[in-house]
């Protein structure tokens, strides 16, 4: 018998003695075959363990009902709540979603778009490895081609083509320089992601608006990571090694946040000498008695307004692109 999993019409068509024509219509058009027939061949098919193609019966169907959604970095608590909007949204209109990780690697992206091409997904969610201004990944002019609904989400690319979900990143940056500036706090430490981000420049951009609006002087350096923990970690210890103790450090997402967090800690500064501020709240740190003051976005929002893009593309090819701004508020 053909192991678990690889059993295929063939396999079933042999053991009740039967044409694969004939096992092939008692599975996919069964009121094309006598009940009897039927019965002994769906038997046959839990006996062995038969398990159906999915993809190629949505070939046949000319209907794939697959989303691809490629991020950057799955372990970014960002995209839990993204992730977890996406996938009710499109398993409540009889869709599943292929996530695929690019642990922000161009190459693994590259690999991922000609996947999701393969497998003729519907459409794609696209969180791309980098929002710079020079990049320009070579798979753009295969989705052009295609012709495939592309919703970017939170990371952009400099293009116009596809519809968009982003985060009001000045708005949030600007949020945290008031609330530095009104407590009379001087010297930042502001640890960001790349120095080339779109995100990065519009946060930091804010936060330097805020303090520039309240006529407050600005003692600002930055160290740039790219978005993780262990860069921002790097950094802010390296930092605590050499320079004087800053007023405030800024975290720019909630990994570095963490990161920096972990190095006061490591180099036994208490949180009282240094205020820490970051953007989007920290996953579960009320159950260790944590307040960082954050500029938190809606990301399940985030996620749904990105799904609900996606199937208007889907549902209308003619869709005009579109932008989503998620804003975002302070939280104490």
């Amino acid at each position: 018998m053909a192991r678990r999993g690889k059993v295929t019409i063939t396999d079933i068509a042999k053991h009740v003695g039967l044409t694969n024509m004939t096992v092939s219509r008692a599975l996919n058009k069964p009121h094309l075959v006598k009940p009897e027939t039927r019965e002994k061949i769906l038997a046959a098919a839990q006996e062995l363990g038969y398990v159906p193609n999915a993809f190629a019966s949505q070939l046949r169907s000319r209907e794939n009902r697959l989303i691809g959604l490629v991020t950057a970095s799955v372990d970014n608590p960002f995209y839990s709540e993204v992730i977890k909007a996406i996938s009710r949204e499109a398993k409540r209109r009889h869709y599943t979603i292929m996530l695929i990780d690019t642990d922000g690697s161009p190459a693994l992206e590259e690999v991922a778009i000609e996947t999701l091409l393969s497998y003729q997904v519907a459409g794609i969610i696209l969180s791309p490895v980098s929002d710079g201004a020079e990049y320009h990944p070579a798979y753009l002019d295969r989705l052009r081609q295609a012709k495939l609904p592309v919703v970017m989400l939170d990371r952009i690319l400099a293009i116009p083509d596809f519809s968009r979900v982003v985060l009001a990143n000045r708005h949030a940056g600007r949020l945290l320089g008031e609330l530095l500036a009104s407590r009379g706090i001087q010297r930042v430490l502001a640890l960001t992601g790349p120095r080339d981000s779109r995100i990065s420049i519009e946060r930091l951009a804010g936060f330097e608006d805020a303090y520039r609006e309240a006529n407050v002087a600005l003692t600002l350096e930055q160290r740039a990571g790219d978005y993780t923990l262990q860069p921002a970690y790097r950094e802010m210890a390296a930092y605590l090694r050499k320079e004087a103790l800053p007023d405030a450090v800024f975290g720019f997402n909630q990994l570095i946040t963490l990161g920096a967090m972990r190095a006061l800690h490591d180099a036994r500064i208490s949180r009282d000498r240094v205020m820490v501020v970051g953007v989007d709240r920290l996953p579960y740190a009320d159950i260790f008695d944590v307040s960082v003051p954050c500029a938190a976005h809606d990301t399940y929002r985030a996620g749904r307004e990105a799904v609900h893009l996606l199937f208007e593309q889907i549902e209308d090819p003619q869709a005009e692109v579109r932008e989503v701004v998620v804003s975002a508020s302070l939280l104490l």
